[in-house]
């Protein structure tokens, strides 16, 4: 499989879900608060980095552990489906250390906070239903857009305000649930061989 612009945006709008860079302005404006400042360009390559050599090396590592990939696409569902109702219930599943030191912008802002354990069960779930290089684009242009983010958070923060802020955590958070019905939907069938009723 080859490039493909609809994967490629399917792909990006579930990333950009689950990263949920506008949803973590607050978080960035108190780690900005705690280190004085935060390098958004290695922060976001960083995040790059991580999110892609999980992309091409996550499956190799589960096949090397006997895990199957259909079983993480599962799992992954179901932490989609937890991250969703966090951001619409607003109760903490996720709880992150915080983290006061001079690398705040590796550690905890591109991981876990960009690239954390829901951004790399999404790739891998990805991975069984998109074509490698288009999830691959997904990801760049998300690191444009959290690198953006990053460099304006202040500004954005004035023009949403909290309400618009509140809003599209609750968008999202729909958005991620749909997506992870899907997914365990797709993949739950054949993994433990679900039958669908004759007409």
């Amino acid at each position: 499989m080859g490039f493909n612009i609809i994967e490629v945006g399917k792909a990006f709008m579930i990333l950009f879900a689950v990263i949920d860079i506008i949803g973590n302005i607050p978080i960035i404006i108190k780690l900005k608060q705690k280190s004085g400042t935060i390098n958004s360009l290695k922060a976001s390559l960083v995040a790059f980095g991580i999110m892609l050599a999980f992309l091409f090396l996550g499956e190799s590592i589960l096949n090397l552990l006997g895990v199957d990939l259909k079983a993480f696409a599962v799992v992954g569902a179901l932490i989609l489906f937890a991250l969703g109702a966090e951001m619409i219930f607003g109760f903490e599943l996720f709880r992150e250390e915080e983290n006061d030191s001079k690398v705040v912008s590796i550690v905890p802002l591109a991981f876990p906070l960009i690239a954390g354990a829901g951004t790399m069960t999404t790739l891998i779930s990805l991975r069984v239903e998109y074509a490698a290089i288009n999830i691959a684009i997904a990801v760049l242009l998300n690191m444009i857009i959290v690198y953006a983010v990053l460099k304006l958070t202040r500004r954005i923060e004035k023009l949403l305000g909290k309400g618009g802020i509140a809003v599209l955590k609750k968008v999202f958070g729909i958005i991620l649930l749909a997506i992870a019905v899907k997914l365990f939907a797709d993949n739950a069938k054949e993994l433990f061989g679900f039958a669908m009723p004759a007409e």
